[in-house]
């Protein structure tokens, strides 16, 4: 007997959140078949990819990294080098330098640095914080004035900080934000129906639900996504249909196969390849767990992924 393939099909699906403006906003989310199961019914939006930038420049120590954003001298000119990257559809500034225990940029120079990248830039920005929950708060609120109209996505409000987060940047000046939680779907729901309770409207957030590099816990990962989309599809779970976006970069470019130099392991080869390698397998491993969007620093990680997501998509 032939096999006769039986498409899976939801009556629920993710919600769709825009980020951005005019011709080159995006859509996350939209589907309602599993991650990449364009062949059960069409992807409504496919996958997104961001690329990281930092406001302390770019790392000039990896030679695809450098050699991509050679001559580019200000933030403004490395943004704009940024949003023209093959496979890219938005820019993801990191505030790594406003970390009290770091350089400690003022709230100030900060929004001056994401003024400066915004208005370089001709598609959707994204910002992360510096991981610091009072200054992250802190300068999300004026992050989110600074930049109005912009409709940018604002990485990440967390348990310890969400009302401030969701008020200022959502409720008082229509930004998006990120509901991060730590690798459990209890956390994820739970901080969505807490911000969804402040009024704040389902396409106005999507989830970051925890990430972690390929071979470093990553299971935890994959087994969150699963479960999250499995929730939100099968069991029409309202507070589990926001959209997720996976930073993928700081993980992958953390971990010691993408630290170490080759002179000190010099049987696991050039250590870029090893980076891109780590960023490409946990991208594509987070899309295929239901990532709407995975952030990424590498061009040639951007440009393979981006041709994974076309193939599949």
């Amino acid at each position: 007997m032939a096999f006769k393939r039986v498409p899976q099909k939801f009556t629920a699906s993710v919600n769709e959140v825009t980020i951005g403006t005019g011709d080159k906003a995006i859509v996350l989310g939209g589907e309602n078949v599993m991650p990449l199961y364009s062949f059960d019914a069409p992807i409504a939006n496919r996958a997104k990819i961001g690329v990281e930038i930092t406001d302390s420049g770019y790392d000039k120590t990896v030679p695809g990294i450098a050699a991509f954003y050679a001559g580019a001298e200000t933030i403004g000119d490395i943004a704009k080098r940024a949003s023209e990257m093959p496979g890219g559809d938005f820019v993801v500034l990191t505030l790594e330098g406003a970390d009290p225990n770091g350089e400690n940029k003022s709230i100030d120079e900060c929004a001056a640095i994401a003024k400066e990248v915004a208005d370089a830039i001709d598609c959707p920005l994204a910002i992360q914080g510096c991981k610091n929950i009072e200054k992250d708060a802190e300068m999300f609120n004026k992050l989110a004035e600074v930049l109005q109209g912009k409709n940018v996505l604002l990485i990440s409000a967390r348990t310890e900080d969400y009302k401030t987060v969701a008020a200022g940047a959502v409720l008082a000046y229509g930004q998006k934000i990120s509901a991060e939680s730590a690798v459990d779907i209890n956390l994820a729901k739970q901080l969505n129906v807490l911000i969804s309770q402040m009024g704040v409207s389902a396409d106005s957030y999507v989830m970051n639900v925890g990430s972690a590099a390929a071979g470093y816990g990553f299971e935890y990962v994959a087994s969150t996504l699963d479960r999250v989309r499995g929730a939100a599809l099968s069991q029409n779970d309202a507070m589990l249909q926001m959209p997720i976006v996976t930073p993928v970069a700081d993980d992958a470019w953390s971990v010691k196969e993408s630290v170490v130099s080759e002179e000190d392991f010099p049987e696991w080869g050039p250590r870029e390849n090893r980076g891109v390698q780590m960023e490409v397998s946990t991208a594509a491993a987070c899309l295929a767990g239901g990532s709407n969007a995975v952030i990424l620093r590498h061009p040639e990680s951007v440009k393979t992924i981006a041709e994974i997501i076309a193939d599949l998509t």
